[in-house]
């Protein structure tokens, strides 16, 4: 038996060396086929990336071999195709190296786009845009009508996500001009985008024309499989046209086959007005199941749009009418997850849409349920604990209050002056270097800058870094290093700073608005709620907003 083991072992060891040498002489034998028959033999077995992989591998070797960066890139978009999430980045960012070696506009410009498709696909927006006009910069300088619509095609979605959509909707006008005479898929993608614009602009009519035109076209160009988008379009089209029944049923038509083609997104969109259509027809019991698997789609997959955080709210609602403190405490928390993700990726959004329980209402209303379920079992203890809290506070109320008001003062008339000279003194733009952006684009921003402080474009609520960048054309590591040396301040202290000076100037010249509400006084600043306002007012300041007016008001009496 002792003699049996070795010659066992050196059996298996030769059979896997024999079995190795065996692989790789197939892979060299792939190196003398055509790059036409390995992308064919790739995309035969596209739905298997085991099977494509050694003719994946064998492109990329041939193309590396014979220093052809333009099969290089090719072969790492094939790659990038045929791998899982986590690997695509890497993938588009040895398509870029290559494509930069190659010094030829088409395949930089290409790269880059796809490197900028890579983000959109991770929901990083803003990376996405950089990547886009990185893109856009290099196929402008390109004949390639394809490439040149391909381009606008993404920088449109990026526009509609950030809610410019007469300008995404003017794009994928542009886009169907061409891709109508040229590519049936990316057509009716257009097409579809389209629709779905012309739903959020509110222009609901348009947007069933829009579906129906895409149903058609999806017959005539024999593409069923996009009928789907159409139909899923129409649904939610139909929901804001207060067609309730309608949108229900057709969004629970297309559910299925969304499931089966692994459309997460859009099954998690279709589940959401299923269930909002439930909750208009005061059926909240047959809305429950649909929003939690919504719910679910966030958990698992992370995704959550703006529009789809209604789902929480929602929630909330239904337990607190059921009396259930610990679901409603649940899904308090669900919410400010999702809040947080949100703003993460881009607080556009976030600020824009109409919030029913903005942050600081959240956390209030989950402390409150909190003391509700602990005061049910240990009233004593939070009574105590209350009682000693309330206590030392007027303590320390009391012993503080002359030193803070005298403090307040000294701070209410170090911003009345130091906002006086800011009115006065207008300083010549900064002189400044900054290495890696040329001084042109410096300028440029710069400029840029000083026309958006002059017609107080800071006021508008959707004056955020994705859309400066969007409007100054530039990206937003450019903007964000030029603010910071122009400033000495990050981005959103810069946009905030702005907007409490020119309130602290109206104040001080206009009686009427010291009579002003804090929450009308934070709508004109631009703020999106009216905590975000006083928050930014004493983070500047070093004082409350209502401290200072009342002074205000006091001086001017």
């Amino acid at each position: 038996m002792r003699c049996k083991l070795p010659v066992l072992l050196f059996l298996l060891l030769a059979e896997s060396l024999t079995a190795q040498k065996t692989v790789d002489r197939v892979r060299d034998s792939l190196l003398f086929k055509t790059y036409t028959y390995l992308d064919d033999k790739v995309y035969e077995h596209k739905n298997d990336s085991l099977k494509a992989s050694p003719y994946l591998y064998a492109y990329l070797k041939k193309a590396k071999k014979e220093k052809n960066y333009q099969e290089i890139v090719n072969a790492y978009q094939n790659m990038l195709h045929h791998s899982p999430m986590n690997l695509r980045l890497k993938y588009a960012d040895s398509m870029v190296i290559a494509a930069v070696k190659s010094k030829s506009n088409e395949l930089i410009g290409s790269a880059n786009l796809s490197k900028g498709i890579v983000y959109y696909s991770q929901k990083n927006y803003v990376k996405a845009y950089d990547y886009y006009i990185k893109a856009n910069e290099s196929i402008s300088k390109t004949e390639n009508d394809y490439l040149i619509c391909k381009t606008k095609y993404h920088i449109a979605q990026i526009k509609y996500y950030l809610g410019f959509y007469d300008e995404a909707i003017s794009l994928f006008n542009d886009c169907l001009a061409y891709f109508k005479k040229n590519q049936a898929r990316p057509y009716l993608n257009s097409l579809h985008s389209l629709s779905v614009c012309y739903n959020k602009a509110g222009d609901y009519s348009r947007c069933s024309q829009t579906n129906a035109l895409g149903i058609e076209e999806c017959d005539r160009l024999k593409i069923p499989e996009m009928e789907l988008f159409f139909k899923h379009s129409e649904g939610i089209n139909q929901f804001f046209l207060n067609n309730y029944h309608t949108s229900i049923q057709m969004l629970q038509e297309v559910l299925p086959h969304l499931d089966s083609m692994t459309e997460f997104a859009n099954v998690s969109i279709a589940n959401f007005y299923i269930g909002k259509s439930y909750w208009k027809l005061q059926l909240p019991a047959k809305a429950v199941p649909y929003f939690k698997k919504v719910e679910k789609a966030f958990i698992e997959k992370g995704y959550i749009r703006p529009d789809l955080k209604e789902v929480f709210e929602l929630m909330i609602k239904y337990y607190k009418k059921e009396n259930n403190l610990e679901s409603q405490l649940y899904y308090i928390d669900q919410l400010l997850k999702a809040d947080s993700v949100l703003t993460d990726s881009n607080t556009y959004l976030v600020g824009k849409i109409h919030k029913q329980y903005d942050t600081k209402q959240i956390l209030l209303e989950k402390e409150k349920i909190q003391r509700q379920l602990v005061k049910e079992k240990y009233y004593d203890l939070i009574l105590i604990s209350v009682v000693v809290v309330l206590f030392s506070a007027v303590i320390y109320g009391t012993y503080s209050h002359f030193e803070t008001k005298k403090r307040n003062k000294v701070k209410f008339d170090l911003l009345l002056e130091k906002n006086e000279k800011s009115m006065i003194q207008k300083q010549s733009p900064d002189k400044f270097e900054i290495t890696d952006i040329s001084q042109e684009t410096v300028q440029q921003i710069i400029r840029h800058l000083e026309k958006f402080e002059r017609d107080k474009k800071f006021l508008h609520k959707e004056a955020t870094l994705a859309a400066l960048t969007v409007r100054f054309n530039t990206n937003s590591k450019y903007l964000s290093k030029v603010i910071y040396h122009r400033s000495g301040k990050r981005f959103a202290d810069y946009i905030n700073d702005l907007k409490i000076d020119y309130l602290v100037e109206i104040l001080r010249n206009s009686s009427a608005h010291r009579n002003y509400s804090i929450t009308s006084l934070a709508e004109e600043a631009g703020f999106t709620s009216t905590p975000r306002f006083t928050n930014a007012f004493h983070s500047k300041t070093g004082i409350s907003f209502s401290y200072f007016l009342k002074e205000l008001k006091k001086e001017n009496s």
